[in-house]
């Protein structure tokens, strides 16, 4: 009899899939999104090298300053993504490439991918 998948392990067939295609390098970095239940966070990865160039969550002081008129988990996730996008230019990096990890491009993660392009980020 066939087992089905949990959620987590449906995830992460697609985060694998998405991995496969979507690599980062120094000119252009991946953004690695992780989503918990409370929480945003994302990276920029240079997977040449495996090194984590900038990083970027919503539990950091920065993010009460960035918020504004925005309230809830998508307007904190929307300033993740500018905080991000400013901590990428201060190094130089003005693209990338963007990994969902597996969620589905709506909500929090969309958020975050247009704060970061609003900030200057391109991908």
């Amino acid at each position: 009899m066939a087992r089905y998948k949990t959620k987590q392990e449906q995830r992460q067939v697609r985060r694998y899939r998405i991995r496969k295609k979507v690599v980062g390098g120094a000119e252009r970095p991946r953004i690695s999104v992780y989503r918990s239940l409370n929480h945003i966070y994302a990276q920029l990865i240079d997977d040449v090298s495996g090194r984590t160039l900038a990083m970027a969550d919503d539990k950091s002081p920065e993010i009460a300053a960035k918020l504004g008129d925005a309230k809830g988990k998508v307007g904190r996730a929307k300033a993740v993504g500018k905080i991000l996008a400013e901590r990428a230019k201060a190094i130089g990096i003005h693209r990338a490439a963007f990994d969902r990890g597996g969620y589905l491009y709506h909500g929090r993660v969309k958020a975050l991918a247009e704060g970061a392009r609003e900030g200057g980020l391109e991908f």
